[in-house]
C-alpha cells in the first residue's frame, strides 16, 4: 500500500464508520434483517453514509488544518502533516459527497433528502457550530437521528418514534462523555480547555457529569418504555424484550466509566470499541435482541 493511499484511508477514518450502522437500525427492528432485498438496500444506505462521513472528515481536516498543526496529536493527521494536499483532500471530499448523495437518492428520494440534510448539518458543524457548547452535542445527536431516518426511507419503513428518541438520547450521552474526557485530558496536561476544542470553554465538568447521568437514566428509561409499549409487544409478538434492557444499562455504565475515569489519549468512543467488557456486553445484547425478535 502506497503512502498516498494510507494517507487517504487515514483521513477518511474508517474506524469511525461503525456509527453508520445506525442506518441499518430500522432494518433490524422492522424484522427484515433476513430479507435479502431489504438487507441489500440497507447495506447500500450504510455505504452511502460511509462515503458522506468520509467526505465530512476530509473537509473538516482541511478546514482545521492550522489548528491541527498546533495540536499535540492531531498534527499527525495526513493533511496537517502534509501527507495529503489540501487540493487532493477537497477533490476527495467532493467525489465522496457526490457518490453518497447519488446512492441515497437512487435508493429513495426521501433517503436522499435525509442524506442531504445530514451533509449540510455536518458542514455547518465543521464551519462554525462545533464551537458552541451544547449545540455541538445536539447536532451530533441529530446526525444519528438523520442516519436512522435515511435508513428507514431506504427500505420504505418508518422508524418507530421510540427508536428515534432512544437514538437521540444515546448519541447525546456519548457526545457528552467525549467532552468530559476532553475536559479531563486538557486539565491533566495543564492546557487551556479552549485550545483543545473551542466549545470546551463553555463546558463545566460538574454540568457535563450531571448531564451524562440525566441522559443515561433517560436513555434506559426510554428503551425500557419502548420494550413495554403495547404496540411493541403486539408487533414483535412477545413480552420478552425488557430482558434486553440490563445489557443496555451495563453498556452505558461501562462507557461512563471509560469517559470519566480513563486518562488515556484515546477518546472514550474509540476506547469502547476496543474494551473487552463493553464488546462482550454489546455482543450479548445483540444476541438477546436477535433471539427474541427473530
Amino acid at each position: 500500500m502506497t503512502s498516498s493511499v494510507r494517507a487517504v484511508i487515514k483521513t477518511l477514518r474508517p474506524h469511525q464508520w461503525v456509527k453508520n450502522l445506525f442506518v441499518a437500525a430500522p432494518l433490524v427492528f422492522a424484522k427484515h434483517l433476513i430479507d435479502e432485498g431489504y438487507a441489500v438496500r440497507a447495506a447500500l444506505a450504510v455505504a452511502a453514509f460511509c462515503a458522506l462521513s468520509g467526505a465530512v472528515y476530509a473537509f473538516n481536516d482541511v478546514r482545521d488544518v492550522d489548528a491541527d498543526r498546533a495540536h499535540p496529536t492531531k498534527r499527525h493527521r495526513p493533511i496537517a502533516a502534509g501527507a495529503l494536499s489540501l487540493h487532493a483532500a477537497m477533490v476527495l471530499a467532493a467525489v465522496l459527497a457526490t457518490a453518497g448523495l447519488a446512492t441515497a437518492f437512487a435508493l429513495a428520494p426521501m433517503a436522499g433528502v435525509w442524506a442531504g440534510v445530514y451533509l449540510a448539518q455536518n458542514l455547518a458543524y465543521s464551519l462554525k457550530l462545533k464551537q458552541v457548547a451544547f449545540v455541538d452535542v445536539v447536532l451530533i445527536a441529530a446526525g444519528f437521528i438523520l442516519r436512522v431516518l435515511a435508513g428507514g426511507a431506504a427500505i420504505a419503513v418508518a422508524p418507530s418514534p421510540w427508536l428515534l428518541i432512544c437514538t437521540g438520547l444515546l448519541a447525546m450521552f456519548l457526545a457528552l462523555g467525549k467532552r468530559a474526557h476532553e475536559l479531563a485530558r486538557a486539565r491533566l496536561a495543564g492546557r487551556d480547555v479552549g485550545t483543545t476544542r473551542a466549545a470546551l470553554a463553555g463546558y463545566r465538568p460538574r454540568a457535563v457529569q450531571l448531564g451524562m447521568i440525566a441522559l443515561a437514566v433517560a436513555t434506559i428509561g426510554a428503551y425500557l418504555a419502548y420494550t413495554l409499549d403495547p404496540h411493541t409487544i403486539e408487533f414483535f409478538g412477545t413480552r420478552k424484550l425488557p430482558w434486553s434492557a440490563p445489557f443496555g444499562a451495563i453498556g452505558i455504565a461501562r462507557f461512563a466509566q471509560l469517559a470519566l475515569r480513563s486518562s488515556g489519549e484515546d477518546s472514550p468512543t474509540d476506547a469502547m470499541l476496543r474494551d473487552p467488557v463493553f464488546l462482550l456486553n454489546l455482543l450479548a445484547w445483540v444476541v438477546v435482541i436477535l433471539s427474541i425478535v427473530y
